[in-house]
């Protein structure tokens, strides 16, 4: 069982064991505190199969990230890399609804589960509140949300919420000291702090190595950069080339960063919040938008050094 989940269970194994089950479900709660892993153990328990025999089991369907083409897909076909979609679209909800107008293959049971369901398209999404609204007999519906505001409301209406909490920063130094033991402190700080509680977050974090980013960005922070030496160190430890995971991942960490920094009192913070505020926005385009890699590290670190415009204590 993965930290923080011991509730969710509780009400699950609750409803399952009653008379009668909630149609859908909201699993709610940060980026990697592991509600797609429950959802898909949820989902085994609900059909009652193993996990470990559950891959391809026909009585639980997921939406994902497909193929974001034709030529994706057949790199996928080809078992290679490829490139995903930026959503869950509405092909992939019709398909899964041509599924419900049969009955479960192995027993009276089936989970869809759609994960994130906050990565709907518009249209996907209206076409999957027909099915929250005439749910068929013996189909249960698991909805893993980051951003759980950004789902229709009438959705969220139709789920009875499962919420999963942060861990904290001691939990977080044990995990990650027992899973990466070979991260150096830097980074296993970075990473705790920019996770936000979210161990997925800090292994990623670990794992892409952004101990020297957080510290550049720590930098830029404190001194400035009037010479944009700072900024140019920024943009080669954040890469050429950046995957969109790492994207996100720097835009965490800067956030992280400038939040740390309203923590404490400063002569003017509102270079503070409004670079936190560009952070939000960036953050939240981010998934939809194709960014030039060096244009975005730039824009970073800019908007940390308006950020260090604040420095100065308010005490004196």
């Amino acid at each position: 069982m993965l930290l923080g989940h011991e509730t969710a269970w509780r009400e699950w194994r609750k409803a399952l064991g009653g008379e009668r089950m909630h149609h859908a479900w909201l699993l709610a709660g940060r980026r990697g505190v592991g509600k797609g892993s429950f959802a898909f153990a949820a989902a085994c328990e609900l059909v009652g199969v193993d996990p470990a025999d559950a891959q391809n089991h026909p009585d639980i369907l997921t939406l994902t990230y497909a193929p974001k083409d034709d030529k994706e897909e057949r790199k996928r076909a080809d078992g290679k890399p490829y490139e995903v979609a930026r959503s869950i679209r509405i092909a992939q909800v019709r398909g899964m609804q041509a599924r419900l107008g049969t009955r479960p293959t192995l027993g009276d049971k089936r989970a869809i589960i759609i994960d994130p369901a906050d990565d709907l398209e518009r249209n996907a999404a209206n076409a999957l509140l027909k099915s929250l609204e005439e749910p068929p007999i013996g189909t249960y519906f698991l909805l893993v949300a980051h951003s759980p505001a950004r789902l229709l409301p009438t959705i969220r209406s139709r789920c009875r919420v499962l919420r999963f909490p942060t861990v904290s920063d001691a939990e977080m130094d044990r995990l990650l000291a027992n899973l990466s033991p070979g991260a150096d402190p830097a980074t296993r700080a970075a990473a705790i702090a920019a996770a936000g509680g979210s161990p997925g977050a800090a292994l990623q974090f670990v794992d892409m190595e952004l101990g020297k980013v957080r510290q550049a960005m720590d930098a830029i922070l404190a001194r400035g950069d009037p010479d944009f030496q700072l900024r140019g160190t920024l943009a080669g430890l954040i890469g050429a080339r950046p995957d969109r995971e790492r994207i996100r991942a720097v835009l965490e960490l800067a956030r992280s960063a400038v939040a740390q920094r309203l923590d404490g009192a400063m002569a003017d913070p509102r270079p503070v919040i409004d670079t936190h505020s560009e952070l939000v926005r960036l953050t939240g385009e981010q998934p939809t938008y194709n960014f030039d890699a060096g244009l975005l590290a730039m824009e970073i670190g800019t908007l940390l050094a308006k950020a260090a415009t604040a420095s100065e204590r308010a005490d004196g």
